[in-house]
């Protein structure tokens, strides 16, 4: 057993019930392009929707993060990591919670209680010290000590408003030095490896916070770096769930681990990313935009160090790191069986793709140099963006030729990429609890009947592959082998419009799962549903299964229009469409 194993079966004895773990790409929140934390998901239920599964609920969620992309190739970071959550849905609370975290960290895991330390939120003007938590933690034999009262760290809200609260966060001493017997949470020797949210007030636009009547826990553990911790190591990549992947890419480059760490992380890190994108069941596929732009990158990145540490890259080294993932997690994820082949396709399409790139990228460079003894910044992040060119590899070639490179312009043209990158996915995040407006409500009541339009307008083979949902606009992806012609984008258009008004009740009803398939609902990602499931229709002309939320009738919905119709990635499309009122 690992630890996914240890953390679920002990939650299932405490009456919890196991949920699947979603897709990477998330269905109903709009604000990332992943699912970033093990809350997302569960987002409609923590705001108030009754679970299927109950009041008590855990699972191990796939998460990617790409914020900090640059980043990895040290001892911690990851672009795809596992994150184990344990959930009451207004059931018990921190008395609860702090109880089963000490006692699965201390019986199950066998952690000494010396090695813990805990911080608890110590107050503000508007919300009071958390002195339950405190006291409970004193009760569990954890000193006065070793339990910091701060602020910042430990109040968690969502946006500037919604539902918010005190948590606290649970340390690990990750040295053989001797224990401090006062907990410093700057001293980097104390990790942190759980955190326990708890949202028990809500604070509204004008900043006045009120008690909530119905209080959840939200938890979090990370696999990687709980890992790492229980067996002793300094570097997550020379833990068990790395230390067979980094072996065998140690053997294809024939190169020991030390001395070529950074390239052998990425490689691995990377590999792994794209092999969980590349099996969702969202059919991403590498592209220009939002998640393919992602998944392309990520396997160019690893290509580049492939060829860092003299990879031959027209082996089938990419294959075999692939093959070793995909056994090693397909007991976990059914999807990476189902689409198994795919997956490997994909990693091989795009090696292909780009070693082809990389040759239109010397052929630039050979252009730059001509006549030229230096290479200037924005040019050398030219050759970095477009052609994948790593800034040691431009050096490296103007060295060979006798010319310098502006290393501080690459510099700074590379930081605003990056700040970039970072505002933009803040961007995408700030939704989080608080994104599920009135209007992003009408939104997603809008994807229903598009996708019911373009089953009569296109055919019943017409499947929703995906969506987007903003306070400004919607985006649908869907199967479709051809380009929309402008009288088919009039009738879809001229359809949904009609049912808006005609004012069709939306209804919502829960059955059981094969049930509701049996009855014709349909539904994206079918393996993420429960076994009771809540099916949304829109009069007779639609039926899904559905997390909501949704309008009560479609005439609250507006006038419907179709602002661009076009390719998604092979063998999907993608429409951009916007409500207005009428």
């Amino acid at each position: 057993m690992n630890l996914k194993d240890f953390y679920i079966d002990f939650f299932v004895s405490k009456g919890h019930k196991q949920i699947p773990s979603s897709p990477v790409v998330p269905e109903n929140d709009p604000s990332v392009l992943f699912n970033t934390a093990g809350m997302q998901p569960l987002i409609p239920y923590l705001m108030g929707q009754t679970h299927p599964y109950g009041t008590r609920l855990c699972d191990y969620q796939k998460c990617i993060r790409t914020n900090d992309l640059e980043s990895v190739g040290d001892t911690t970071h990851h672009t795809f990591f596992e994150m184990l959550g344990n959930w009451s849905l207004g059931d018990y609370f921190k008395e609860e919670s702090i109880s089963w975290s000490f006692e699965f960290l201390t019986q199950v895991l066998h952690i000494p209680v010396e090695k813990l330390a805990v911080t608890v939120y110590a107050g503000s003007d508007s919300i009071p010290f958390d002195e339950e938590s405190y006291n409970k933690w004193k009760s569990l034999g954890i000193s006065e000590s070793r339990i910091a009262k701060t602020i910042d760290d430990n109040f968690w809200i969502a946006g500037e408003s919604g539902p918010c609260g005190p948590d606290t966060e649970i340390f690990y001493f990750r040295s053989d030095e001797e224990t401090p017997t006062v907990f410093d949470p700057d001293d980097a020797r104390w990790v942190e490896i759980w955190n326990n949210v708890f949202m028990q007030y809500f604070k509204d636009e004008n900043g006045v916070v009120t008690e909530l009547p119905k209080k959840n826990v939200d938890t979090g553990m990370g696999v990687e770096r709980t890992t790492a911790i229980l067996e002793g190591v300094n570097d997550n990549y020379t833990s068990s769930i790395w230390k067979d992947v980094i072996e065998l890419i140690s053997e294809i480059a024939n190169l020991p681990y030390k001395g070529n760490e950074k390239s052998m992380r990425i490689i691995a890190d990377h590999i792994r990313t794209a092999v969980f994108i590349s099996a969702d069941p969202s059919g991403i596929r590498p592209s220009n935009t939002d998640q393919g732009y992602i998944l392309r990158r990520l396997i160019r990145r690893a290509i580049r160090h492939a060829k860092t540490l003299n990879i031959d890259i027209n082996s089938d080294w990419e294959r075999r790191i692939a093959i070793l993932i995909l056994e090693k997690y397909k007991k976990y994820y059914k999807e990476l069986e189902e689409n198994y082949d795919v997956v490997l396709e994909v990693l091989k399409m795009e090696k292909e793709k780009f070693n082809r790139t990389l040759e239109r990228g010397l052929k630039e460079f050979e252009k730059v140099i001509k006549n030229a003894n230096e290479i200037s910044g924005e040019m050398a992040f030219h050759l970095y963006d477009t052609y994948g060119f790593p800034i040691e590899l431009t050096i490296e070639l103007a060295e060979e030729k006798g010319i310098t490179v502006d290393q501080m312009g690459f510099q700074e043209k590379f930081k605003q990429h990056q700040e970039l990158s970072r505002t933009a996915s803040a961007g995408k995040f700030k939704g989080g609890l608080a994104g599920n407006g009135e209007i992003e409500t009408k939104y997603h009541t809008a994807t229903h009947l598009l996708n019911a339009a373009l089953k009569v307008v296109i055919g019943p083979e017409v499947h929703q592959k995906g969506s987007n949902i903003t306070s400004e606009r919607m985006r649908f992806d869907f199967s479709c082998d051809h380009k929309l012609s402008d009288a088919e984008k009039e009738q879809v258009e001229n359809l949904v419009n009609k049912w808006i008004q005609e004012d069709l009740e939306v209804s919502v009803l829960e059955m059981p799962k094969q049930e509701a398939i049996d009855s014709g609902a349909e539904c994206m990602f079918i393996e993420k549903y429960p076994s009771l499931v809540t099916v949304y229709s829109i009069g007779e002309i639609s039926k899904e299964l559905c997390g909501g939320p949704h309008v009560k009738r479609t005439s609250e919905l507006g006038k419907f229009t179709i602002k661009k119709e076009e390719a998604s990635s092979a063998g999907v499309r993608r429409i951009k469409a916007i409500l207005v009122e009428n």
